[in-house]
């Protein structure tokens, strides 16, 4: 036989695109349109509906960009079309290659009860079927103009991220507004096609399969008069009825498809507009659940849901009821989904804390599954407060962006720092937004790497990141590939139920041991400065309002804020979701939080004020408390308590030879050159230096920075081949504070103004730097003299260690790491810490001296970026960062530095000494938290873990009477009972391991 396929094939997208689509809706007259403008910010649904629309007519253009326009269409069914099936098709001006990323809408009746969104790719609005003919129309549109911010030549800068400067040019133009007849014979026949041309092509050309569709589907295309599809769909159905009903092979991959919309909560749109997008989505899967009776829709972030219950709670109506019939599915456990490397021990524990227990409030449910598909990687202590929180398994996507790697496995176990294990899996369709392509299903089934002795995988299914969910095409297509025979099989189910099959076949998986590191957007953990200072401040703040107001509750009955707490938790925890804190976001939502944070910091500071005034007792007394909020002892008073002050010790200055500064307070000898650069950093008594020989420290260095893609997102390696050593000095002097350097250096049109002083074994330096350079990249370059095959670096509720080296692909492609309070590296008996107050990105490298073959370890904390998209504005203006340099530490004093310069000591005029509400009697077990019970019974929670990576044995000591005492989970439920001696509680403790204990006072 003749070879035609690519005949048949071109014969039937040309006959789909120009003769069957079009005949889905055969007959359309038009609606009459009227729209009202509203004149700033979304105004509420009864005030659109009630506003007074002029006339608009399709075709004209409207929408300002981050505007809304209530439009109201109206019309007649026509008596002729009685008992057919009528829609009402409403295209604002769709490009139907952007759901999610354009105008959307959500339409309403006459009394404001919500029908269902729009967007480009769900455009039509049932009216009846059928028909009886007459039937009066009334709908309105409450439409967003959102302006599209990624376009088809992505990452130009755009000045549309902000509404203050995004104009007010007309965005959209109206493109159709009809009421049309809707032949689902010629729709049916349109899915049968797509989801048999799909599933050949992606066929071995060799093989039976493809050739017995091919030739049903020329058959099928022979029996479609081009004249008349309409009459003739349902003749050339019948066509393709055989090759659609020939079951899959035993041996197929099994595809679980989760109904699926990735909502960012701020991403290329303000947080407001996300509230709209979600009820927009979920209007949209409720209204598919009821036509759909084997659809079956997951929503993540409980603070969606919670936006849906408080802005419109008649689509809350609609989710609850589909809740309760176990089709709309609440998974993932979190706040918001967020990012994972950046985000404090307490705030990762609190996603799940607030996350887990809003849904148990609200529908009794409890999620087993983290669902967090779109996460730049995972922080290797993750595991251990997934299973504290009474969770088990770990769904993401994002893994297999990485651009060096290819993971090997999409089914494994995960294990953390701990040794926690979680059951974790990839979807091997490599999409959050599968749309049941036969491209689709086909990759899934081909790249699942666990074939042999699994079979099972999950497809979220539906269109994201700007949400709009699964469509009525979706769910058809899923239909035909129920058992399809040439590919996998797919069936809606619940992440639970995919996961408890893919656990049962698959009871031995392998295990990846350590962070999953996403080989891609490193640059995310330094866009955006003030954003990520704003949380680090925010969690420092937060742990000092629990546990001063813990404290003044227990010691002087003063009342304890847990509404206020809770909305601030919330608040805070919302800007760690993954496109905000990681600082790729448009300009509107980093300028949001800018002032967000500020308003937190004010509000948590009155709250820390107020305990501590309640516990210091008489101001007028002429006396000073100083208060330690730390988790070690400092300067004499007591972790987590309060008495009055020590003197620090003095540092001398003096010049150094050759110009510059010599600091040295007994403990630590520091020379700073002529241009402000450390030259060594002496430990006196361990008689160590330091700085590398011949190297300075305390160097800025600035490089061009310019990826490939996603600029607020990534930095390319090729960054480093061009460097720039910011060497010259304006000024070098004494500081205002005695004992400190003060250091200026001007370059590009941007300032760095610079303090070092000592504290303690710390060589302290503060920075400041007026940013105003474009697409450069800011480090601060520490080379050590430090033989170290590896380095840590805190992660949460404990440290990970990295290579220095380079030896494999899986090393080389770390190249930009993620820190939360410090960095150490060691040889054994000796090591160098660098704590910090507000900066996670870093890189570590090493070189061998070739004058004696001694290792220089540098480290280069990253200060600041410049892209131009999305937010061509990121990071210009004044930043402040402190850094520490802290010789001969050990891991230990790394982690006592790192949250003393995070949490600095208050004072309070008073006279009445603060004992700690609880005591440890072993520095490496760190407490985290202490609070009251969120259930307001007084107990007070204490939370804690191994810090150093070793065994631990300590005694717990409370500072008040307790009658019991029950090791809980995060959600603070009662998980064992540790035997109490009076107020004393013996612990032993594993490396890393998080205890968290219930105190009944």
């Amino acid at each position: 036989m003749h070879d035609d396929r690519n005949l048949v094939e071109a014969r039937l997208k040309r006959v789909l695109d120009e003769r069957i689509r079009p005949a889905v809706y055969p007959e359309s007259v038009p609606l009459e349109v009227a729209v009202w403008h509203a004149p700033g910010e979304p105004v509420p649904v009864a005030e659109g509906l009630s506003a007074v629309p002029e006339p608009i007519a399709v075709g004209d253009r409207w929408g300002a960009p981050w505007g809304t326009s209530w439009f109201t269409v109206t019309g007649t069914v026509p008596a002729e079309w009685a008992g057919r099936s009528v829609e009402a098709i409403l295209d604002l001006g769709f490009d139907e290659n952007m759901p999610g990323f354009q105008c959307e809408g959500l339409v309403y009746r006459p009394d404001g009860t919500p029908v269902k969104g729009l967007n480009p790719r769900n455009q039509w609005i049932r009216v009846g079927a059928p028909v009886e003919g007459g039937e009066e129309v009334r709908l309105h549109i409450e439409a967003a103009s959102n302006p599209v911010i990624l376009d088809y030549h992505p990452f130009l800068p755009t000045t549309l991220g902000d509404k203050e400067t995004a104009g007010t040019e007309p965005q959209y133009r109206l493109a159709r507004m009809d009421l049309a007849v809707f032949d689902e014979a010629v729709w049916q026949l349109v899915i049968d096609l797509e989801v048999l041309g799909e599933l050949m092509r992606e066929l071995p050309v060799e093989g039976a399969r493809r050739w017995e569709i091919l030739r049903a589907v020329e058959r099928a295309l022979d029996a479609v008069d081009l004249q008349d599809v309409n009459g003739t769909a349902a003749a050339a159905r019948e066509h393709l009825a055989g090759v659609l009903s020939t079951p899959a092979e035993p041996s197929a991959h099994r595809i679980s498809a989760v109904g699926h919309a990735h909502i960012d909560s701020a991403w290329l749109w303000p947080l407001r507009e996300t509230v709209r997008k979600v009820a927009r989505t979920t209007s949209n899967m409720t209204a598919l659940l009821e036509d759909e009776p084997d659809f079956v829709f997951a929503m993540s972030q409980a603070q969606q849901w919670a936006w849906v219950k408080e802005h419109r709670p008649e689509v809350w109506a609609r989710v609850t009821k589909a809740v309760a019939a176990g089709r709309f599915v609440p998974t993932g456990g979190m706040w918001v989904e967020s990012d994972t490397n950046m985000p404090g021990s307490e705030a990762m524990a609190r996603q799940f804390v607030h996350g887990k227990r809003f849904f148990l409030d609200e529908f009794g449910i409890e999620n087993d599954e983290v669902w967090l598909p779109d996460t730049f990687g995972f922080a290797a202590g993750l595991p251990q407060i997934i299973k504290a929180a009474g969770s088990k398994r770990l769904l993401t996507q994002k893994i297999s962006w990485s651009q060096t790697n290819k993971f090997p496995h999409h089914t494994f176990l995960w294990e953390g720092i701990d040794g926690t294990r979680i059951f974790t899996h990839f979807p091997p369709v490599d999409t959050y937004n599968c749309s049941m392509k036969g491209s689709e299903i086909a990759h899934a089934a081909r790249n699942f790497k666990d074939k042999g002795v699994a079979r099972h995988s999950l497809a979220p299914t539906g269109w994201g990141d700007g949400g709009g969910g699964t469509t009525r095409e979706m769910v058809a297509k899923a239909a035909r590939l129920r058992d399809l025979e040439g590919s996998a099989t797919v069936t809606w189910e619940t992440p639970a139920d995919f996961f408890a099959k893919a656990e049962a076949e698959y009871p031995n998986p392998p295990v990846w041991v350590g962070e999953l590191y996403l080989e891609l957007h490193r640059a995310t953990l330094t866009s955006q400065a003030k954003t990520k200072q704003g949380n680090r401040r925010s969690e420092s703040l937060l742990r000092e309002a629990e546990l001063w107001a813990a404290t003044a509750a227990v010691r002087a009955g003063h009342p304890y804020p847990y509404e206020q707490l809770d909305r601030i938790w919330k608040t805070v925890l919302l800007h760690q979701f993954h496109d905000i804190l990681p600082g790729s976001s448009i300009a509107w939502v980093h300028r949001e939080a800018e002032r967000t944070y500020a308003a937190v910091a004010e509000e948590l500071d009155g709250v820390i004020d107020a305990a501590q005034r309640a516990l210091a007792g008489d101001p007028a007394s002429g006396g000073q408390l100083v208060f330690n909020s730390a988790p070690h002892a400092r300067h004499g008073v007591a972790a987590g308590g309060a008495a009055g002050p020590v003197a620090d010790s003095a540092t001398d200055l003096r010049p150094r030879q050759g110009g510059g500064y010599v600091l040295d307070n007994g403990l630590l000898r520091v020379e700073i050159d002529e241009h402000g650069l450390v030259r060594s950093a002496y430990d006196l008594a361990a008689e160590r230096e330091s700085v590398a020989p011949g190297k300075a420290a305390n160097l800025l260095q600035i490089h061009p920075d310019f990826p490939n893609m996603w600029d607020a997102w990534d930095v390319d390696e090729f960054y480093r081949n061009t460097v720039t050593d910011l060497v010259d000095a304006d000024e070098v002097a004494p500081g205002d504070e005695p004992g400190s350097v003060r250091v200026v250096r001007s370059f590009g049109r941007s300032k760095v103004v610079q303090s070092l002083s000592l504290s303690g074994r710390r060589l302290d330096i503060s920075t400041e730097v007026d940013w105003h350079e474009t697409e450069k990249f800011l480090k601060l370059a520490f080379p050590l003299d430090v033989h170290a095959e590896r380095y840590a670096s805190e992660s949460q509720y404990g440290h990970a260690h990295r290579a220095t080296h380079t030896n494999t692909s899986w090393e080389a492609a770390k190249f930009e790491a993620c820190n939360h309070r410090f960095v150490h590296m060691e040889e054994p008996g000796w090591g160098v810490a660098l704590v910090n107050d507000s900066t996670y990105g870093h890189d570590v490298t090493r070189t061998v001296r070739a004058s004696d073959s001694g290792t220089t370890t540098t480290l280069r904390v990253s200060l600041l970026r410049a892209p131009r998209f999305p937010d061509p504005e990121t990071d210009q203006g004044v930043h402040r960062f402190r850094h520490a340099l802290v010789p001969g530490a050990t891991i230990g004093d790394a982690v006592r530095e790192g949250y003393f310069i995070n949490l600095p000591e208050r004072r309070v005029p008073g006279d009445a000494e603060v004992a700690p509400l609880v005591t440890l009697d072993n520095d490496a077990v760190v407490v985290t938290a202490v609070k009251l019970a969120d259930d307001g019974s007084g107990d007070v929670i204490v939370r804690f873990h191994e810090a150093h990576g070793g065994r631990a044995k300590a005694k717990l000591t409370a500072g008040f009477p307790v009658t019991g005492a029950s090791a809980t989970d995060l959600l603070e439920r009662p998980i064992a009972q540790p035997r109490l001696e009076g107020d004393t509680i013996s612990l032993t403790l594993r490396p890393f391991e998080l205890v968290t204990l219930r105190l009944t006072r």
